[in-house]
């Protein structure tokens, strides 16, 4: 995580023993009003984390085996790429002033939802259902069935 960095793809940092540090990409990260609610689930985590999702790169001869196709602040987000399996999700630490941007952002455009009760509507349920069903089969249940379903010499 290198906040300001300048574009690089698969970057050599430093190198220890067998570990080898990259800078894998540059990507922006990018926050939406809309997702302040997830924010503040990211920045209430024990470490605050952004989650960088990367994918196989497919290519035959590729230098490196992935590419980073996005960086988020929402944990939401990162679940949901997670759920489809064909991305791979990594939970990075933020870096402090990385939260306090998240932070500020927040502070500026998060609106509380009001909660609204569902109200039950009054419609009756005992009543007749007209249209439901074909009036030409006889029924001991209450089943949909189609004209079709009773021709001889079809199984049921």
């Amino acid at each position: 995580m290198l906040p300001g960095a300048a574009p690089a793809y698969w970057q050599k940092l430093r190198e220890e023993d067998d570990a080898v540090e990259y800078h894998a990409a540059t990507v922006p990260l990018e926050l939406f009003r809309t997702d302040t609610q997830a924010y503040l689930t990211a920045l209430s985590e024990t470490v605050p984390s952004i989650y960088v999702v990367l994918r196989s790169c497919d290519e035959p001869g590729a230098e490196h085996p992935l590419d980073v196709v996005l960086v988020t602040a929402s944990p939401y987000e990162g679940q949901d790429y997670a759920d489809t399996g064909e991305e791979i999700v990594e939970k990075v630490p933020m870096p402090p002033g990385l939260i306090a941007w998240i932070r500020e952002f927040v502070e500026r455009h998060h609106e509380e939802d009001e909660f609204v009760k569902r109200k039950r509507d009054k419609k009756r349920i005992d009543l007749v259902e007209d249209g439901i069903g074909d009036a030409r089969i006889s029924q001991l249940s209450d089943v949909y069935r189609t004209p079709g379903s009773k021709r001889k010499g079809r199984l049921q």
